[in-house]
This record gives structure tokens, sequence and C-alpha cells, in this order.
């Protein structure tokens, strides 16, 4: 089974022909809407950082359709793993490399844990993918 979107030579769009084709779907709309949702509210408080939620929001819809085209090339598994890797790491970068940086006010935010488990699982998924489109 390919690993890629494979569409008829006239359409544009198409969907996944592997199963974790469709989890890495579920795990880039997830985190996309997180940091959507997101943005605006830290925008309160930070308005640079405010926009780069929403940049990385648009950022992951944007892979998305990407990856749903006819455009998508396997070696891009390996951006779409990168850059979920890279929203992981910013994380830690913005609130402190320890357990701490998923935590708000003393509890555990919710927001935060769900959006780098859909990183993780994206990036899994966009290797994984990567290896099953090689020959």
């Amino acid at each position: 089974m390919a690993a890629q979107s494979t569409p008829p030579q006239d359409s544009l769009f198409s969907l996944p022909s592997h199963p974790a084709g469709y989890l890495a779907i579920v795990a880039t709309l997830a985190t996309a809407g997180i940091h959507l949702v997101l943005g605006p509210r830290v925008m309160g408080f930070s308005q640079i950082l405010g926009i780069l939620f929403i940049l990385n929001g648009l950022g992951f819809l944007g892979g998305l359709v990407l990856y749903s085209s006819r455009y998508w090339r396997p070696e891009l598994f390996l951006v779409a793993a990168g850059y979920a890797l890279v929203t992981i790491l910013s994380l830690f970068v913005f609130q402190g490399f320890s357990i701490e940086a998923f935590y708000m006010q003393g509890s555990l935010n919710p927001l935060a844990v769900g959006s780098k488990l859909a990183e993780a699982i994206l990036a899994i998924c966009s290797v994984y993918l990567y290896t099953a489109s090689r020959p």
C-alpha cells in the first residue's frame, strides 16, 4: 500500500492511501485548531507570541492542504516531521526546559499537552509514511 496521496491525474486533491495518513490529518487539525484558538488569547500578554501561534496554526493547515494535493512528494514527510518537532521544542524554548512547561498557574495545561501530543503523533506518522513510501 502506498504511503502518499494518490490522486487521479485530473484531480488536484485526494485522500490518503494509508491509514497513518488519516491519523496525521487528525493530529494536524488538532494542533492547528489549538494554535489558532490560543493565538488571540496569547496576544493579550504577548503580541509577538500570539502572532507566532496564529502563523504556526496556519502553517499546519497549509501543510495539510499541500499533503492533500497532487504536489505532495514523499520527501515532504520529513519536512512535516521536522516542523512538528520544532513546534514541540519551541514550547520549551518559551516556557523553560522542564516538565513545568506544561503547567500554567500551578495546574496542568490540557491545551499544551494536547497540542504537543498531536505534534508528536504527526511527527511519528510522517516518519512512518516516509519510510513506507520508499521502495
